[in-house]
């Protein structure tokens, strides 16, 4: 998994969480160790807005 370094906004700790339990047989993560702690760190919840309720409503 490469994680580069980004806005804080999209580091979060729940996508950190997602490609680790994701991985079947082995995780490597290749980022630099400010990026990985910034993540553990950033325990914020952003809103989604992908649009999806109204493409199901309208289709």
């Amino acid at each position: 998994m490469v994680i580069p370094w980004v806005s804080n906004m999209l580091l979060t700790r729940n996508l950190l969480y997602t490609g680790m339990t994701r991985a079947k047989k082995l995780l490597i993560t290749i980022s630099n160790h400010k990026v990985i702690e910034t993540m553990i760190n950033n325990v914020d919840v952003q809103k989604r807005n992908t649009g999806l309720l109204y493409k199901l409503n309208n289709d």
